[in-house]
């Protein structure tokens, strides 16, 4: 991610090339919706919406029991002074911030001893005590105003085996972050390679992988270049040593160049169709032809560096991501950390091609390199083979709500608690 104060990679990863490749949106039949157009300078994603446009929050008992823990994360995030600099958010301070988090975690504390009950008592309460925003979505084809309709990916933590040192089949690199990274000092954003007084840019993922520009500063050793590639995109995974250990490592960096989807281009040259482009697809075809790796993934200058991080997989706030309990926003133009409300069709765990409609709530607390604009949102969906399943199936569009609480009950939650958010680690 590029995004002020929040660095992370993006996730999704063939689904910056089915965004081009796709007309997608309601307006398909004239021009495609462009989800990933951003807004005018100074426009954030939301605006507040009177309550007879409040949707029915009564079917958003389903995940209930991920959602505290999700919350409890985001108010670690908030206990750090560095967040306060990013608030306030339209009339959202960040005191407001703090105890919409601290009632809404009572109001689903509340809402699990609902039993069937749970759904009508949360709708109840949203409305009682909060305010509503909802995403403007991306904007109209036609160039006038917005659609509100946002498109939903998914993103996951993969497992891959792996070796600490180069032997056998385990060839491929994860890298260290490198010392001769520049960062900026107040964003953490990468902005070149440090070079005899003076910051160039830095080496590209085929320079670094073709020219052994980083020997010396590897993590970690995968079985192939595109097991490798795999989990540079999605910025975390799980490592299964030879020794049954499992190493969890987290983002520690990027290389400072904007993702650009291989699945395009391969697309475009005929190797795939359009319309089956998915991970699975993707793995199947440079395993049948390794040559081709060399051409399409160096078309991805980007690249993510890593570390050794337990605990995780960590969003770009520097709390834990929750399975089906965060998102992923542009943070230029969206609030972080803040409870959202979904309205998207979802993959079924138990069978990933099949869809069901989602109605529920997650914590918007992490970020990706392509996930830019009003009209993009990343779900993350979980660890290893099920939550890639699921993410790699993860492509609706949908409907995007953030709730605040009234601002005359503020000081009732900042002063009444209702979640500790103890987490360790510094907010980014």
């Amino acid at each position: 991610m590029s995004h002020v104060g929040c660095s992370f990679s993006y996730r999704s990863w063939f689904v910056g090339g089915m965004l081009a490749l796709l007309a997608l949106g309601g307006c398909g039949k004239n021009k495609p919706i462009n989800f990933n157009q951003g807004l005018p300078d100074g426009m954030l994603a939301l605006r507040k919406i009177p309550p007879e446009q409040y949707p029915d929050f009564g079917g958003s008992d389903w995940n209930l029991n991920v959602v505290g823990r999700s919350i409890d994360n985001s108010l670690a995030y908030l206990s750090h002074p560095s967040s306060k600099r990013f608030y306030p958010y339209l009339d959202i301070t960040h005191d407001r911030a703090v105890a919409s988090l601290r009632a809404f975690r009572k109001v689903v504390d509340e809402a699990i001893k609902q039993g069937p009950n749970s759904g009508a008592f949360m709708n109840q309460e949203i409305r009682g005590k909060f305010e509503v925003y909802k995403s403007w979505g991306a904007p109209r084809p036609e160039g006038s105003g917005f659609t509100d309709i946002v498109l939903f990916t998914g993103y996951c933590t993969p497992d891959r085996d792996a070796s600490l040192t180069r032997t056998g089949v385990y060839q491929w690199p994860l890298y260290k972050r490198p010392a001769d990274l520049a960062a900026d000092p107040m964003t953490g954003e990468t902005v070149g390679r440090k070079l005899n007084g003076q910051v160039v840019p830095y080496w590209t993922r085929g320079e670094i992988e073709g020219q052994g520009k980083l020997t010396g500063t590897e993590l970690a050793w995968l079985k192939s270049r595109w097991e490798a590639y795999v989990v540079t995109v999605q910025g975390s995974g799980r490592l299964k040593l030879p020794d049954g250990r499992i190493m969890e490592i987290g983002f520690a960096g990027h290389n400072g160049y904007e993702y650009t989807s291989i699945a395009m281009k391969m697309v475009e040259d005929g190797l795939i169709k359009r319309e089956d482009v998915s991970l699975k697809v993707l793995t199947a075809y440079f395993a049948a032809h390794p040559e081709a790796q060399e051409k399409y993934l160096s078309l991805n200058k980007r690249t993510v560096f890593f570390t050794e991080r337990k605990g995780g997989p960590f969003g770009c706030l520097n709390v834990p991501v929750t399975t089906f309990g965060t998102i992923a926003t542009d943070k230029q133009v969206y609030p972080r950390a803040m409870p959202a409300f979904l309205i998207v069709a979802v993959p079924r765990t138990d069978n990933p091609s099949v869809k069901w409609p989602f109605r529920g709530f997650m914590m918007d607390q992490d970020a990706g390199g392509a996930i830019r604009a009003s009209g993009r949102t990343d779900i993350y969906m979980g660890i290893g083979d099920q939550g890639e399943a699921v993410a790699g199936h993860q492509l609706s569009e949908g409907e995007l709500y953030y709730i605040a609480v009234k601002p005359e009950l503020v000081q009732q939650y900042l002063t009444g608690g209702g979640g500790t958010g103890k987490q360790p680690g510094p907010a980014k």
